[in-house]
């Protein structure tokens, strides 16, 4: 289990999905702080320290859907990964859309892995526990870059 808290950005427009989202990542056993942005543009801000995020912490991982407002997830995705500073950030998408262009585009952008949102609460609930299990308790969490702030 990770000794510092574990910072996740969660990238979603939705209400109740980012409400499920942030209820499944509770967890006594590790420290997880999740910071949520609803559109793509300010995700970037988050990403970049930039304007009101300028505190912000760098994220350990990112969970991104594709389907935002103002930058849509595929624009998000390739500006991290053609970022040096960004890169190497885990980017799991978390997505309604179960199409073969959306999964082959996300896979081509490197992300880390494919969630299609379940419709069903449980199920969705269910998925987003597995993720936190495998990514904050089995895998293990790129280091930190040198100078990023926790």
């Amino acid at each position: 289990m990770p000794a510092r808290p574990v910072e996740i950005l969660l990238i979603e427009d939705n209400e109740a999905d980012a409400y499920l989202t942030l209820t499944a990542m509770r967890d006594v056993r590790v420290k997880i702080h999740t910071h949520v942005v609803r559109d793509g543009e300010a995700a970037l801000q988050f990403l970049r320290r930039e304007g009101e995020h300028a505190g912000a912490p760098r994220p350990d991982m990112v969970l991104l859907d594709l389907n935002l407002p103002k930058k849509v997830g595929h624009s998000v995705l390739a500006a991290m990964k053609s970022d040096r500073d960004l890169r190497s950030i885990p980017v799991v998408v978390i997505s309604g859309s179960n199409s073969e262009n959306d999964l082959r585009r996300a896979y081509d952008g490197q992300v880390a892995g494919y969630i299609v949102k379940p419709a069903n609460p449980d199920d969705y609930f269910r998925a987003i526990r597995s993720l936190k299990e495998l990514w904050c308790k089995v895998l293990e969490l790129p280091p930190r870059a040198e100078g990023a702030a926790p």
